[in-house]
């Protein structure tokens, strides 16, 4: 047949969060501009009740809508259900799957991430990053007894706090729970509310102080028998007693998680979770998690493999006295691991992270990708193809970050550069630079994590301090955790779960870098205002 060709200022490919940002902003910024966004799915992600939290701290909720409704709420904005199939960076000719061919002046990549699955075309193994793969979830969850999921990040958490009725195993190679996002101490903090019927949250009782300083950096399991080079230790409180642990530096896996093969819909929101129902069979337990820390899968077997091999299972049914009806003698999948344990179960969740979708992007056009495989964009978010930009989880930015920003692949991440990436366009097309946005002056993410709130600020886990820093942290169990990253007296980075408010001061502490050392642990004293000192 014919091919219809077309003509658009802006073209946007993709229809996640930073597509459809990018789509909106021009749309503002530019009202007679022509855009056109492709989209492979019908259901567009759109971010909705934004609310700017500090300065460089948004709230906002994750939206699946049609894709229609984008062209309404934006008239300047035309929707095509299509793939991008080819490129012709030098006419600026872009084809679509559905024929339709578009002259464009500038085009913005924004085709998110693809998640790194566990075993590809294994039914027995799910990803979970859009809301296709959350329905087919939930189908397999209605009957299952027992599951287990991989992965340390924001989904892998959320899940295990959400499964009800189902005995969970959470796999996860690092030492505690919820590394991507959190800390040992805000792990410890976490914990009891696996084992929890529900979030029951003691009365305040007295809040537990402490300062460590690390020396070095340490991997023992054991504390050394004489104290003559004590091993430096986060002191953690939990449940009233103090506890410790090694405290590892956190620099690699800053990866977030979420994971589906074979679907392009854009990642989920950050409450994706709070109104879907995820319940198992067993009818008897309500939440129950056992964590398997230190381990990764080293291959899965099916059930004449599992016999053939003359393994052992590690939990064999009944799990424990309220598993007694399930007499299980053979599970559809068995999940050896590193560690030689053997597990049975219905399926596997695989929430191992997600990486750049650009494999497809490299063949059609000479695209420089970055070490992570992500399109290298510059301080304008250009790719190193001339107008052609990107935004969101497809790209690396490569800029000189500031000391206390870092890209990590969340939906507020996607957001910002969609709407600098728009505002970079317009402002390239009038032959001007625009300057850098001020949320890339600081790393700031808000989330959910098991019903409390969580706030994310700069180097919040030292990442990139070396064993020079100093943490000081308050806790109150079952209420909130505070730790604050002090590097020469300045606050670099701080963790803040619960309602504690200190998330505008602390920004602005760590922004103006001002020197803290003459407070020394009273700046963490709950009697104390803060901000009385900086106004």
């Amino acid at each position: 047949g014919l091919t219809s060709m077309s003509e658009c200022r802006y073209l946007v490919v993709g229809g996640g969060i930073a597509g459809v940002t990018c789509a909106e902003q021009i749309s503002q910024i530019a009202p007679d501009s022509k855009i056109v966004v492709l989209s492979a799915s019908s259901l567009i992600k759109a971010a909705v009740n934004f609310k700017q939290v500090s300065q460089c701290l948004s709230d906002f909720d994750v939206e699946e809508r049609s894709a229609s409704s984008l062209a309404a709420s934006c008239p300047n904005v035309e929707v095509v259900l299509a793939k991008l199939t080819s490129l012709d960076v030098k006419t600026h000719m872009a084809t679509a799957s559905n024929g339709q061919v578009f002259k464009y002046g500038k085009l913005c990549v924004c085709t998110g991430g693809r998640p790194k699955l566990l075993a590809e075309g294994n039914p027995q193994v799910l990803g979970i990053r859009d809301t296709e793969s959350v329905k087919e979830f939930q189908q397999k969850l209605a009957t299952a007894r027992r599951v287990v999921l991989v992965g340390n990040g924001g989904i892998a958490t959320e899940l295990a706090y959400e499964i009800s009725n189902c005995k969970v195993i959470w796999l996860i190679k690092d030492k505690f729970i919820s590394r991507t996002f959190v800390d040992p101490g805000a792990g410890e903090f976490f914990l009891p509310l696996l084992k929890s019927k529900d979030i029951d949250r003691p009365e305040p009782g007295p809040v537990k102080r402490m300062k460590y300083t690390v020396t070095e950096y340490t991997d023992h399991k054991e504390k050394p028998e004489d104290d003559s080079h004590p091993t430096p230790t986060v002191m953690i409180a939990t449940r009233g007693e103090v506890t410790s642990a090694g405290l590892t530096a956190d620099t690699a896996d800053r990866q977030t998680a979420v994971v589906s093969e074979g679907s392009s819909g854009g990642a989920l929101g950050p409450d994706w979770s709070s109104d879907l129902k995820m319940a198992g069979s067993v009818r008897e337990c309500f939440r129950h998690v056992t964590v398997e820390y230190e381990c990764e899968v080293s291959r899965l077997l099916n059930y004449e493999e599992f016999v053939v091999s003359g393994l052992l299972e590690s939990y064999p049914c009944p799990l424990d006295d309220r598993d007694k009806h399930s007499t299980v003698e053979e599970w559809p999948v068995y999940v050896e691991l590193t560690s030689g344990k053997v597990i049975g179960c219905d399926f596997i969740v695989s929430a191992t992270g997600t990486s750049p979708s650009t494999s497809f992007l490299s063949k059609l056009a000479p695209f420089e990708l970055c070490e992570d495989k992500g399109l290298y964009v510059d301080h304008q978010m250009r790719t190193n193809v001339k107008d052609v930009y990107a935004a969101g989880d497809v790209c690396t930015p490569h800029w000189d970050w500031a000391p206390q920003w870092f890209q990590m692949r969340l939906w507020s991440q996607a957001r910002q550069m969609g709407a600098y990436a728009a505002k970079c366009m317009v402002v390239n097309d009038t032959g001007e630079e625009t300057s850098m946005d001020f949320c890339f002056e600081l790393f700031a993410h808000v989330t959910k994590f098991f019903g409390f709130k969580v706030v994310l600020l700069g180097n919040y886990n030292a990442q990139g301090l070396g064993n020079d820093y100093e943490l000081l942290v308050r806790c109150t169990p079952g209420q909130e955790y505070v730790k604050a990253v002090l590097q020469n007296g300045r606050m670099q980075g701080a963790i803040l779960i619960g309602e504690t408010d200190l998330e505008e001061t602390f920004e602005n502490l760590i922004l103006n870098q001002m020197d803290l050392s003459r407070y020394g642990e009273s700046l963490l004293d709950p009697n104390i205002d803060i901000e009385d000192y900086f106004d």
